[in-house]
């Protein structure tokens, strides 16, 4: 039987995605707040894997009103919901996954407030996820965040150690080093993307349970590549984009070729201006000058051709040898970071190369605004990166269920990690 697993925070999918392309997970119910990202995973839940919408196991609503969240509301936004406890029924929940957003754990976020995200509520909403843990009391739980969270201390208290505290409180295990074991590079994960993330895996504590933390944790480094990704594969056979004057409200064009257009596909309207920048950047680094790959370079740049003062650079050119930089939510705002490597076509990224840059696939249609489709995207776990969590969460579970019907049948004398386990 295939494990059960509940996402929560589930954004437009990205974690969900990754478990079920191995076949071997049933998502029994995934939330989110956001209506574009919840659309677009119920879209890509009935097309992709067939699941039928009618078991109204995707909802719509803000986790922090937990209580609800379990037994069913009624409300004017969200809409209305039997609850988790009887979509669950009396079916086993194995795993939840996800990760509470992470704007206020991340390192730009706290420069860029100016309070650097103290008062910010979402430090808290992990406490929402722990209740979730402790209410249907999984076997395990995948924990997705920032590298931020490492460093994140509002009201002078580390995030870590709270987090830690309140999932020992509930019965759960998890790595005592988390910057050593949990940190992960998503470029070594078959992501052409230079992310870094931590990843929290927890199980109910036993005599053993050190053992399985460990376990996962060693399993995920012996996956790692010894290269990282480039960003090449990001920009193949897609159709290129060229600058066009044809059309005051579009400054580029999309050249076919007799290939269909893909979803998402289409470019933001840039000005002259920009154009010309983005052109001169890109042409500067093929020919080899560089002129302008230094912050300082930048940031004189930025003021010269806008005439306004910055602390950080805006500029930055992907490169197609290299992983491409961290793909944030903040892309909804510009592109200014993230800009095509072709100097032919002087643009930043669309949404499909944003996509592909976070290994959604082709086929995956993001929907809502443009800048929802962006936001989504940033905000997401790299379906790629989560298939190699989802493999290694089920070598552990097979790995227990194998010694625990050994142990009580054929091979007394093994010595390994066990766990109550009925499902598999």
């Amino acid at each position: 039987m295939k494990i059960n697993v509940i996402d929560l925070f589930a954004g437009c999918g990205g974690l969900t995605d990754g478990f079920l392309q191995t076949g071997k997970y049933n998502t029994l119910a995934a939330v989110d707040w956001e209506f574009p990202t919840v659309h677009t995973l119920k879209k890509r839940l009935s097309t992709k894997w067939n699941y039928d919408l009618d078991r109204n196991n995707i909802l719509h609503f803000d986790i922090q009103r937990t209580d609800e969240l379990i037994n069913g509301f009624v409300d004017s936004k969200f809409g209305k919901s039997e609850g988790l406890d009887k979509i669950v029924g009396d079916k086993n929940v194995d795993l939840i996954v996800g990760g509470p957003p992470c704007q206020a754990y991340s390192m730009a976020g706290r420069v860029r407030d100016e309070n650097g995200m103290q008062d910010d509520y979402r430090n808290f909403l992990f406490e929402s996820y722990v209740k979730m843990v402790s209410h249907f009391q999984p076997k395990a739980f995948v924990f997705e965040n920032v590298e931020g969270i490492l460093s994140a201390k509002p009201g002078g208290i580390s995030i870590v150690k709270r987090v830690r505290k309140a999932f020992e409180e509930i019965g759960y295990e998890i790595t005592e080093n988390l910057r050593e074991n949990a940190l992960f590079d998503t470029s070594y994960y078959n992501v052409p993307q230079k992310r870094k993330r931590v990843i929290i895996f927890g199980v109910q504590k036993s005599e053993n349970s050190t053992k399985q933390v460990r376990r996962f944790y060693s399993l995920m480094k012996e996956k790692a590549s010894s290269e990282p990704m480039n960003s090449k594969v990001a920009f193949e056979n897609l159709p290129k984009i060229y600058p066009s004057k044809l059309n005051p409200k579009h400054s580029h064009s999309v050249k076919l070729n007799g290939v269909a257009l893909p979803h998402n596909h289409e470019p933001r309207l840039h000005s002259e201006r920009d154009i010309e920048i983005f052109k001169m950047l890109t042409e500067d680094i093929l020919s080899g000058a560089e002129n302008y790959t230094s912050s300082k370079a930048l940031i004189q740049l930025y003021k010269e051709k806008t005439g306004k003062d910055s602390k950080f650079h805006k500029y930055h050119v992907i490169r197609e040898d290299k992983p491409s930089n961290t793909i944030p939510a903040h892309l909804y705002k510009d592109g200014l970071r993230h800009i095509h490597p072709d100097p032919n076509q002087a643009r930043t990224i669309t949404v499909r190369e944003a996509g592909r840059i976070q290994t959604f696939d082709d086929d995956f249609e993001f929907l809502g605004s443009r800048g929802d489709q962006y936001k989504m995207i940033g905000n997401a776990v790299p379906p790629q990166f989560s298939k190699v969590i989802a493999e290694t969460v089920c070598e552990i579970f097979e790995t227990v269920d194998k010694t625990f019907r050994m142990k009580n049948g054929l091979f007394e004398e093994l010595n390994e990690p066990k766990l109550k386990y009925a499902t598999l």
